[in-house]
């Protein structure tokens, strides 16, 4: 095992099966992530210490004419091209809006030595593909993923699983020296970074999640229940919220090959990476109840108790009633064994961590 545990799962052959990452997903859980990113970020590369920078290190040769298997890469540049000849921010939301600072930022100190084996803290490590400030001034660490409209399959690997994973390692690094890249960022734009953790862009051509759910062993709800789970486990846990987009561009093809790179044609445009409710099950057939089978009576809030922010650092018991960054207001229904509660927000039942100690003590 190497010195990133995320790297090393996010390269595991289940994960980077079609039939095989739901499988993987789900045994996964934000608890278990939040062990792995502390990992990947007390190994990252020390650039600083090197005396090496961030933004504005060329990283590979210019491309002049499309490559095999480089189509993320190369998307990468154009828009990294579009954002620095005044493209201006990308809108994610109605609310949110993405700046690309700049493009294929580099992680390592150095190429990978072989000889130091998984001793070798840039073992593994690539670039980031966009790093961005989003305008709430959080870091924006975004893994692309492009398939052309045109396109009938993916790349081998390129399972949904397998970029969250990773591109939650990359993050995992910037986290580490949020503050030397605060600074970099902060003179390239003049806008200062918050003290949140960065956030984590998924952001894959449409093209390419069309395929990812024509696939036969990804056809269904499943693996997209799996990793919205896993995306909202990862903010509660970690601190690093997780968007997933769609992508396409105002033209097609999206860009042409100039002396200076891949050059877009038109802007990008964000969209859905999918519909809303796309992962969850449809409701099987209810059967008639047998005597005995009854359903337990459902444990209302307590008007007595005071409604209070959900931490997994707190203690509840049931009918406390509590608020969830992501889920909402939830009422306690009960205690599921060591350090876990169940609470039933709206219609949906969730599993909950709570009683950890906390790193201050």
């Amino acid at each position: 095992m190497s010195l990133h545990p995320l790297l090393d799962l996010a390269n595991d052959r289940e994960v980077k099966q079609a039939k095989g990452f739901r499988a993987v997903a789900a045994d996964q859980n934000g608890e278990k992530l939040e062990a792995l990113y502390k990992q990947e970020a007390d190994a990252a590369p020390d650039r600083k210490a090197k005396g090496k920078k961030f933004l504005g290190v060329n990283t590979g040769r210019i491309p002049r004419a499309p490559q095999a298997g480089k189509d993320d890469r190369h998307a990468a540049m154009a828009l990294g091209g579009w954002a620095k000849s005044g493209g201006g921010p990308v809108a994610l939301s109605a609310e949110l809006e993405l700046t690309i600072v700049d493009h294929l930022v580099p992680l390592r100190t150095a190429a990978p030595d072989k000889a130091k084996g998984d001793s070798d803290p840039n073992k593994g490590v690539e670039d980031i593909d966009l790093l961005g400030q989003l305008s709430d001034g959080r870091l924006a660490v975004v893994r692309l993923k492009y398939l052309s409209p045109s396109a009938t399959r993916g790349g081998a690997g390129d399972t949904p699983l397998r970029v969250l994973l990773s591109g939650l390692a990359q993050t995992a690094m910037v986290d580490a020296h949020r503050a030397t890249i605060g600074e970099e960022v902060e003179e390239a734009t003049g806008q200062a970074i918050s003290e949140e953790a960065p956030a984590l862009l998924i952001v894959a051509s449409t093209r390419y999640w069309e395929i990812c759910r024509k696939r036969e062993a990804q056809k269904g709800a499943g693996w997209i229940r799996e990793i919205e789970r896993l995306t909202r486990e990862v903010a509660t846990q970690i601190g690093v919220e997780v968007f997933i987009h769609g992508l396409t561009f105002e033209e097609d093809p999206a860009w042409s090959y100039t002396e200076a790179g891949p050059e877009l044609a038109g802007g990008p445009v964000i969209s859905p990476a999918w519909e809303a409710g796309a992962g969850k099950l449809k409701p099987k057939p209810k059967s008639r109840a047998r005597k005995g089978d009854e359903q337990p009576a459902l444990i209302e809030a307590d008007p007595t108790r005071s409604v209070r922010a959900y931490s997994i650092f707190e203690s509840f018991e049931p009918g406390d009633q509590i608020t969830h960054p992501n889920l909402g207001t939830g009422v306690v229904q009960g205690i599921m064994g060591r350090g876990k509660i169940s609470v039933l927000f709206a219609d949906e039942m969730k599993l909950l961590v709570h009683e950890r100690p906390s790193p201050a003590s």
